[in-house]
């Protein structure tokens, strides 16, 4: 089974999520597209596991710029084509797949990153983020998400808990809670083992 994770918006914790999803089911990890060559998130996950099953894919993109993929492409005299991306050969593991920004981050003049997910017939994990808005950019997901068919594993509350914000998300949404990321001081591979046996409480294969 592929798993793609992605998020409301930039910066929701989708890298924590690939890190503990890939350590609760042994799984492999890629990137497809990585905007920004400084801290890479494959980089990151590898720090973060803690198992001798997962192996860590390089990029099918990786582009110089921390900007949207489309455009660090453009300045790099590139143009991401989603024909060219080709997910890794690896047995039969799981793979989680890491997208770049939200779902309608655009890759280039016609396709998002959402297409990944379709193209490779991956489940969705959406990751929520809460701030000032967080409710209406979540429910805007959710609707692209359901306008185009795509399957969703559920949802994972990340960040400091708000009861209210996370009812109305579940329930309009129908989608399930798989697990909630409390804000922690320091995330390392203890704190990403923590969350991974955790969310088997709500994960059903």
């Amino acid at each position: 089974m592929n798993y793609f994770v992605t998020a409301i918006g930039t910066d929701s914790g989708k890298t924590l999520v690939s890190a503990i999803l890939t350590e609760a089911l042994q799984a492999d990890y890629w990137k497809p597209i990585q905007a920004g060559r400084e801290n890479r998130d494959v980089e990151t996950v590898m720090k973060l596991i803690n198992n001798g099953h997962s192996f860590c894919y390089e990029e099918s993109y990786l582009l110089t710029a921390p900007i949207a993929p489309h455009a660090a492409a453009k300045a790099e005299g590139v143009r991401i084509d989603l024909n060219k991306i080709h997910i890794p050969l690896n047995g039969g593991n799981h793979i989680i797949i890491e997208g770049a920004g939200g779902v309608l981050v655009p890759l280039n003049e016609k396709e998002f990153v959402i297409d990944i997910a379709a193209k490779f017939d991956a489940e969705i994990v959406l990751v929520y983020n809460n701030y000032l808005g967080c409710i209406n950019h979540t429910l805007l997901t959710v609707q692209e998400l359901k306008r185009r068919n795509l399957k969703v594993k559920g949802i994972i509350f990340n960040g400091k808990p708000n009861k209210e914000s996370e009812e109305i998300i579940l329930i309009s949404s129908g989608y399930k809670c798989l697990l909630r990321i409390l804000p922690e001081n320091n995330i390392n591979q203890e704190i990403v083992t923590q969350y991974a046996i955790k969310l088997f409480e709500n994960w059903d294969e």
